[in-house]
């Protein structure tokens, strides 16, 4: 290949998508097993790569030449090949500062946690070197090389003020893991997670839960892909204007819209005209327990509501690691809140505000299948719809109108 990325699994990985956004060249994913590596990076069958978890250490011992940054580091995530001279930079440790910057987090004179102890740890130690933090710890769950456990994490700094997280515990497809239960650190200022697969991980929600600075790595991830495009190209580039650009791209095309709000509100109207406009595909999360299970007032009758609420946490679940859909929920999704927290990992919730008088009943929706009731459940849901929404959208408009105003997060 030309350029691309190596790694050991990347079905996740946003890579490609990017650096076809930055200049005009074909980038590949290449997966390789850990034998593979070393004839690989010696055949130099390519201008230059990208290197991910876990080869960032392992490359190393196979280029020619390695800049200062990155062999001080001790790990390289770029390889350019320049007539058959590899060489091996770090433009992690330029991702990571600028990620640092967006997330407005603050190092100085301040204890950091890393968690794990692999190549972007040691980038995350260099940056917080950089940035004079007072004190700098590594945990891992043995407690080698250097770091400590996460026992003793919890036991003897708890006062620590920012955590980041090197570890793959959260990242797609099993987007519920969390690798440390911040609820421990009552001094926290900030978190990092430099996982971008989900766009909010599990453990950047629950920071965000505590009114923390905490993002995930999706900035990261952009900005050390803008980084390596200048050695690719060998040439200077505007790299914050073209970071923020690429990133707002990418974040748009990967964000799920979900849409809520009350039976009759019209969500599947205003889904089907989203999807068509971004060419995206629509998921209605009734429709898909219908299709599963048969018609939900045949559920409620035979079952329950509480059975019903448990088929649609299952499909919300489901539906919570995909990127860039449209999704619908039925009315009342967003009062179990663990639907909410797994529906934010990769979207934002718009909430289709339309005036209770003129919502219809009909006989499928077995909670609002006359107006009485329908009148009765806007009130008691109107504030949870409020306290869950990213956006709150006028429904009442023509159902076009309101597409475009979720669609430009009006």
């Amino acid at each position: 290949m030309d350029y691309g990325l190596i790694g050991e699994k990347l079905p996740h990985s946003f890579s490609k998508e990017i650096h076809e956004k930055i200049g005009d060249y074909q980038y590949s994913l290449k997966e390789l097993t850990p034998d593979e590596v070393k004839d690989f990076i010696l055949s130099k069958n390519f201008n230059a790569i990208n290197v991910t978890i876990p080869y960032k250490q392992t490359v190393i011992p196979f280029l020619d030449e390695i800049s200062p940054e990155a062999q001080s580091i001790g790990a390289v995530n770029t390889v350019v090949n320049r007539g058959g001279t590899l060489y091996g930079y770090n433009t992690d440790f330029g991702g990571m500062r600028a990620l640092m910057e967006h997330a407005e987090i603050e190092l100085k004179y301040k204890k950091a946690l890393i968690l794990g102890t692999g190549g972007t740890s040691r980038t995350a130690r260099a940056v917080c070197e950089r940035l004079d933090a007072k004190e700098i710890l590594r945990v891992s769950r043995t407690g080698r090389d250097g770091s400590i456990t996460y026992e003793e994490a919890y036991e003897n700094h708890s006062d620590a003020d920012v955590i980041i997280n090197t570890t793959p515990c959260g990242m797609y497809p099993e987007i519920f893991g969390c690798p440390v239960d911040l609820d421990r650190f009552p001094k926290l200022s900030g978190v990092i997670d430099a996982v971008y697969n989900p766009l909010c991980t599990s453990l950047v929600l629950n920071a965000k839960k505590r009114g923390l600075n905490a993002e995930g790595g999706l900035y990261m991830l952009v900005a050390q892909a803008v980084l390596a495009a200048q050695h690719f190209m060998d040439k200077e580039l505007d790299t914050v204007k073209l970071t923020n650009e690429i990133y707002d791209d990418i974040y748009f095309s990967k964000r799920n819209i979900i849409l809520s709000g009350m039976p009759g509100s019209g969500k599947s109207t205003v889904g089907k005209l989203i999807a068509e406009s971004l060419g995206r595909e629509l998921l209605d999360t009734d429709a898909l327990i219908v299709a599963r299970e048969g018609e939900i007032s045949g559920i409620f009758a035979q079952h329950g509501e509480k059975y019903f609420r448990d088929l649609e946490t299952g499909v919300i679940k489901e539906l919570a690691p995909l990127n860039g859909k449209v999704i619908s929920l039925g009315g009342g999704a967003v009062l179990r809140q663990e639907n909410v927290d797994a529906l934010r990992h990769n979207g934002e919730i718009f909430f289709i505000d339309r005036s209770p008088e003129y919502l219809i009943p009909t006989s499928d929706r077995p909670l609002a299948d006359e107006k009485d009731k329908i009148m009765r459940l806007y009130d008691a849901r109107i504030d949870t719809y409020m306290e869950t929404a990213d956006y709150i959208i006028d429904g009442d408009c023509d159902p076009d109108d309101v597409a475009d105003s979720v669609i430009n997060g009006e």
